[in-house]
């Protein structure tokens, strides 16, 4: 089995793998699963890890991995009222929801409450397929408890399986 123990910080090596994972298990330092190829993989990070699309990894036998978000089934509140943005963003923060902010929109894991609560503010309310990457939190660690900017993974899958 290949071995992941550290993020690395270098574009210069060329990418010798995908890991393609939703934001729930990129937030997770323990985990078996599979690169986008089939091969199994450990992840055993630094306990606090969270890995965005573009991190790249690597691996005990000295390859690099990029890592992809995989696509996931989100809420999008649009808006092209500031003010509103800013309020649906305050009330979501306020219930600690992880949340991927744009220019014009808020992202976040499908919740049919939080939804509601949304439109009733007066954002438009969607659903889409896509990566999520939220926003990290003010002190550079992850906020929230599982769940931020798009990569190609559209379309890229991975079995998963974590581990105990």
């Amino acid at each position: 089995m290949l071995v992941i123990e550290k993020k690395i910080h270098s574009d210069s090596h060329p990418i010798d793998g995908f890991l393609v994972l939703p934001f729930e298990l990129r937030c997770k330092n323990r985990l078996l699963t599979q690169l986008e190829s089939g091969e199994e993989v450990g992840l055993f990070l630094e306990r606090g890890t969270v890995l965005r699309g573009g991190d790249k990894l690597l691996t005990n036998d000295e390859r690099i991995i990029e890592v992809l978000g995989a696509p996931e089934l989100l809420t999008v509140a649009l808006t092209t009222d500031m003010n509103l943005l800013a309020r649906a963003a305050y009330h979501l923060g306020n219930r600690h929801i992880p949340v991927e902010i744009r220019s014009d929109r808020l992202l976040f894991q499908r919740d049919h409450v939080l939804a509601e609560m949304v439109n009733r503010l007066g954002l438009q309310v969607e659903e889409a397929h896509i990566p999520f990457e939220p926003e990290s939190g003010a002190y550079g660690k992850h906020v929230g408890h599982s769940h931020g900017h798009s990569t190609d993974g559209i379309g890229r899958g991975a079995r998963i399986h974590e581990m105990q």
